[in-house]
């Protein structure tokens, strides 16, 4: 198994020139008063289809060979892979095929649909979505994409702390929202060539703490389907080489609670004036519960936050907002 590395991202990046958003930076005065810290929000809630997902697969997809793209692209996905794959597909000129649980926010079936992809349902909590994927591209001929662990993916994914670090500098900590670890690994990357001291964290919610486990363990963990708000971070296991570059890269992987989830969505909405998805508020919310302990251990840091969407479905937001 060979590893992708920081020369994956930068040839990534190239890839997405031109088709994906440079995300904003923003900072938030009250952030840092209150935690005594320099807080630097990546905002993936601003990218193309509303998340950082867009990166991985539209790197992924623009490496098919013409016979793959005359097929096309298979994926599973809760939602926003689902949307990224969509989407590229449509701007690569390719059909697109996502499995889709039943129960994935309305809003993101929709949209996945709108970007013209072929959505197949199944039920997430009896059946196997890898195994009836895979059924799908054997049956199709169609290539597939997984959400997570997949060189392309990764090295796609890490180009959003590369402009992070371009952005902003060294840093001392980075929080990034962990699912099935896309996201942490790719960052873990950028992080490794462009801040070296800087310490990663994957974050996870309380209930979806597979990749806690496996580091502790040195091995890959598997767990039943999380119930958590953060559906984006409802991953039953990382992957090979998720777990690979975290188990070298990453410094920790740590976990909030869903109550604390809505807690930064609520910062963000109030004080940042931004609609960010339960699973984009894993960074924060980890970060916040570093620096609110009996010692704060940000206090005088540099700390990035990687936000990795907002794609929620408004009903639900206004729940989990006010409820």
């Amino acid at each position: 198994m060979q590893l992708p590395t920081y020369d994956d991202v930068i040839a990534a990046a190239a890839r997405l020139e031109g088709h994906a958003h440079r995300t904003p930076v923003l900072r938030s005065a009250t952030a840092d008063a209150r935690w005594g810290a320099q807080f630097f929000f990546k905002c993936e809630n601003f990218q193309r289809m509303g998340a950082f997902k867009f990166r991985g697969a539209f790197n992924a997809l623009s490496k098919f060979d013409a016979a793959q793209r005359k097929a096309g692209a298979i994926a599973f996905s809760s939602g926003n892979h689902a949307q990224a794959m969509a989407l590229s597909a449509r701007l690569l000129g390719m059909p697109a095929v996502i499995v889709m649980p039943k129960d994935a926010p309305a809003a993101k079936l929709a949209a996945t649909r709108g970007y013209g992809a072929e959505v197949v349902l199944y039920d997430r909590f009896t059946e196997d979505r890898e195994a009836v994927t895979r059924q799908l591209a054997t049956e199709r001929g169609m290539t597939m994409i997984p959400p997570y662990d997949h060189p392309d993916v990764i090295a796609g994914q890490g180009t959003a702390a590369k402009e992070l670090f371009e952005d902003v500098g060294p840093l001392d900590r980075l929080y990034v929202c962990m699912g099935g670890g896309g996201l942490t690994s790719g960052s873990a990357l950028a992080a490794r060539a462009l801040s070296p001291q800087c310490e990663v964290y994957g974050v996870e919610p309380e209930a979806g703490n597979d990749g806690q486990q496996s580091l502790r363990a040195g091995k890959i963990i598997t767990i039943p389907t999380p119930q958590t708000i953060a559906d984006g971070a409802q991953t039953q296991h990382l992957g090979e080489y998720t777990f690979a570059i975290i188990r070298r890269d990453v410094k920790d992987v740590v976990t909030v609670s869903d109550a604390q989830l809505v807690e930064a969505m609520r910062f963000f909405a109030e004080r940042m004036k931004m609609v960010v998805e339960p699973t984009g508020g894993l960074a924060f919310a980890a970060a916040c519960e570093a620096a609110s302990g009996e010692v704060n251990s940000l206090k005088g840091q540099r700390v990035g936050v990687l936000i990795s969407g907002g794609n929620v479905d408004l009903a639900r937001y206004a729940q989990l907002l006010t409820g």
